[in-house]
């Protein structure tokens, strides 16, 4: 029967507390020869749930933290309890015999906080459960052994300067990992260690705030302020933390521009030019970026007329630059105020300012040698065309502004006038023409005219001139194009036949009118009509003109409207042509008659008088062709051996017979001895009778015979040419004195073919090697 389980305490106040619930128990009843076990419920006397064991405790070990009874134990050791669960066997242990649990090591309520374990009662011999397992929870009661700590420090954090007193700065928070439902192991306080009296900390939210008023970042821009918190409400014992808090002065514009000087002075050549740097100014402002942008300006109208001032890229300097010429001898100084404004401001620091400086500012203008300026900065001038050289076309001046009365030298720039047509006088730059010059081939004339002091002449200037060519009436009138016209034989009388146009190359005055006029008269073909526009209209009379071979030449007289008046004449071809019933051209008869006679008689016989002769020609060159390529064929068919090579050479006459002279490439051991008589003839002329063809041997012969055989018969034979040529050639060679160095005619021991027919000795020193070879003796020693 299961009865109560009751848990005793050995140190109750010493090692903890103990919650107690009440709760059945159960037990087995049973009648002996009843049906079976029957299910009773008791009350069990006492009921737990809960230990506590205190964290980090450094007594004693193993350390009593309860123990297990049931009430079915009767003291007779046959109950046996079991602890299951976490950290049993290991962190807490317990008496199978009395139930007793242990806590074996110190334990870290911030590494766990509590157990939850399993209990149960079993019979030691048959390990059958006596009561059913309960659950029970042990918890690490904690105490202050962790300090605060700051997770997020240290930290950075900026506010305006000029802040009201309490302006919030940032909050810092620190972390306690101490139980905060137990005591006040984890209730913090917070405190300001250093950055007093200018920050103050809020005790219990941590916010930083500004102490005091109107703190300058131009004094002061950066603080350290170190935050404590302290645990246990900040009462002594208790653990504490710091960190460190930067705080950055953000800056406002409350500073306004200052010129460090009151007066500015600056100086600048005459020469330089429009937008020439002259100097830079700069208006202190303490204050840091937009907040210290600059913006400068010219009070005085003086000084904006000569100059310009504007800010640099950076936004801080004043940059003063010309703005017009600057000219030493009419103005040497400008003086000037100049103003130098914030670009942004606050308004809520108006009354720190106004925010705006002024500066005076003068400049002086340095004289500098100044090239020759002309009075004009161009020059156009005029002459007639076709004027005597000499004539006058203009001249240009230039003065010295460093000293008029300093004299100038003039000059045209080469190749400005590269035909030389015009001069200039160095002293007084008079410009004259040195040709005649013609409007129709040039009408301007571009001149660079360069001016240079005597002095120094690095100091020039140039100027342009255009010299324009007037126009004179020296061209007479002439047509515009050749004109080459036909009208059909069937015209109306009357018809126009072209408009023909007149060009003068004169454009001055009436010079540019053109009449035209064509032949008068009853007798005349053709009508010329003028159009008063430079133009005439070529029209057939009433009376037709009669048929002719040959085109019509109209006679055009033009002449122009000038003082004095041009005229010429001109002719304009017209043709009398058959033409188709839609206008156009069949035929004209000049052309008709010209193709019957157009080859005459003896042209034609001239014709075929010169082909005949070049196929003649013809004829007689393949026949010598034919005739030579014969005479060849004939000797090779006779040829006997494979080295003789066959020349089909032509010599180039008389000049050749000693280049072509064959008596050194005869053999003289081969050939034939020659036959008495008158010396042979000169093979380079046509000998004057033919000699008798010498009879062929009736078999095979020498082949040197052969050779020197077929020689005679080319050198006697006058239908071979050329004369001077070698036409068959084979020539062996007699071989050496040494005979023959091969080894297949050299003799064995037992005998063999006769040694060489000459002694090694006397073979010469080139075949002294050889000779030691054969045995020869060596020559003796000097």
């Amino acid at each position: 029967m299961w009865g109560l389980v009751r848990l005793l305490l050995a140190w109750l106040g010493g090692w903890g507390c103990m919650g107690r619930l009440a709760a059945p128990a159960r037990a087995w009843a049973g009648s002996r020869g009843g049906p079976g076990p029957v299910l009773l419920r008791n009350r069990r006397s006492w009921v737990w749930n809960q230990f506590f064991v205190i964290e980090e405790y450094a007594g004693p070990e193993p350390v009593l933290i309860g123990k297990l009874h049931s009430d079915v134990d009767r003291g007779e050791g046959r109950t046996k309890y079991l602890l299951t669960g976490e950290g049993a066997g290991t962190v807490f242990v317990i008496d199978e015999a009395t139930g007793n649990i242990h806590v074996t090591k110190s334990l870290d309520r911030e590494e766990k906080a509590q157990y939850v374990l399993l209990a149960q009662a079993v019979d030691r011999a048959s390990n059958r459960p006596l009561e059913p397992p309960s659950e029970f929870i042990i918890k690490v009661q904690d105490i202050n052994d962790n300090p605060p700590i700051f997770p997020l420090g240290p930290y950075h954090a900026t506010v305006p300067e000029m802040s009201n007193v309490g302006t919030s700065v940032i909050q810092v928070t620190a972390h306690d990992a101490d139980d905060p439902s137990y005591g006040n192991s984890a209730k913090l306080v917070y405190t300001v260690l250093d950055g007093l009296p200018f920050f103050s900390v809020d005790p219990q939210t941590g916010v930083v705030r500004t102490a005091i008023p109107n703190m300058d970042r131009e004094t002061q821009e950066e603080f350290l302020v170190v935050i404590q918190a302290k645990d246990m409400g900040g009462h002594m014992g208790g653990l504490s933390g710091s960190t460190t808090v930067t705080v950055t002065l953000s800056d406002v514009n409350d500073n306004p521009p200052k010129f460090p000087q009151s007066l500015y002075q600056f100086s600048v050549v005459e020469t330089a030019g429009p937008g020439t740097l002259v100097g830079r100014l700069r208006a202190q402002d303490p204050d840091l970026g937009d907040n210290a942008l600059m913006a400068y300006s010219i009070l005085d109208g003086e000084g904006s007329e000569a100059f310009s001032i504007s800010t640099d890229s950076q936004g801080r300097d004043g940059l003063l630059t010309v703005r017009k010429p600057l000219d030493f001898e009419t103005r040497r100084s400008y003086s000037f105020r100049v103003e130098a404004t914030n670009t942004l401001i606050d308004p809520a620091y108006l009354r720190r300012g106004p925010f705006k400086d002024v500066a005076s500012v003068r400049v002086a203008v340095q004289d500098a040698p100044e090239p020759p300026a002309f009075t004009q900065a161009a020059y156009h001038l005029a002459v007639p065309e076709n004027k005597a050289p000499g004539t006058l076309v203009g001249q240009v001046s230039a003065a010295d502004l460093d000293s008029p009365a300093s004299p100038i030298r003039y000059s045209i720039l080469p190749h400005s006038d590269p035909e030389r047509c015009f001069s200039i006088e160095p002293e007084d730059g008079t410009i004259r023409t040195v040709v005649p010059l013609d409007r129709e081939a040039r009408i301007w004339h571009n001149l660079t005219v360069l001016a240079t002091e005597l002095d120094s002449s690095a100091q020039a200037s140039r100027v342009q001139v255009a010299v324009q060519i007037l126009d004179e009436n020296d061209n007479a009138p002439q047509l515009a194009e050749p004109y080459d016209t036909f009208v059909c034989d069937s015209a109306a009388p009357g018809q126009l036949i072209q408009v023909i146009r007149a060009l003068d190359r004169d454009e001055v005055g009436n010079s540019s009118r053109v009449s035209l006029q064509g032949p008068l008269g009853p007798d005349a073909n053709f009508t010329v009509r003028d159009n008063r526009d430079g133009s005439a209209s070529l029209l057939l009379p009433s009376r037709p003109a009669p048929p002719r071979q040959a085109p019509y030449l109209v006679p055009i007289a033009l002449w122009d409207w000038g003082q004095p008046a041009l005229s010429s004449t001109a002719t304009v071809t017209v043709s009398v042509c058959r033409c188709r019933p839609d206008g156009s051209v069949a035929s004209c008869r000049p052309e008709a008659q010209l193709s019957p006679a157009g080859l005459s008689t003896g042209a034609l016989l001239a014709i075929v008088t010169c082909v005949g002769t070049l196929l003649a020609l013809a004829v007689l060159f393949a026949a010598l062709r034919r005739q030579k390529h014969e005479a060849l064929m004939v000797l090779e068919e006779e040829d006997v051996r494979e080295n003789i090579i066959t020349y089909d050479d032509e010599g180039g006459g008389e000049e050749d017979t000693e280049a072509f002279d064959i008596s050194a490439l005869q053999n003289p051991d081969g050939a034939a001895p020659p036959n008495p008589g008158p010396p042979p003839a000169r093979r380079d002329v046509l000998p004057r009778a033919r000699a008798p063809r010498q009879p062929r041997p009736p078999g095979p012969a020498d082949v040197a015979q052969l050779l020197a055989l077929r020689l005679r018969e080319a050198d006697d034979d006058p239908s071979v040419p050329p004369y001077d040529s070698v036409q068959v050639y084979g020539y062996e060679g007699r071989g050496s004195s040494c005979g023959s160095l091969s080894s297949l005619g050299s003799g064995s021991e037992a005998g063999g073919a006769p040694g060489p027919a000459e002694p090694p000795d006397d073979w010469g020193p080139l075949f002294r090697t050889l000779a030691e070879l054969y045995g020869a003796k060596e020559p003796p020693a000097p």
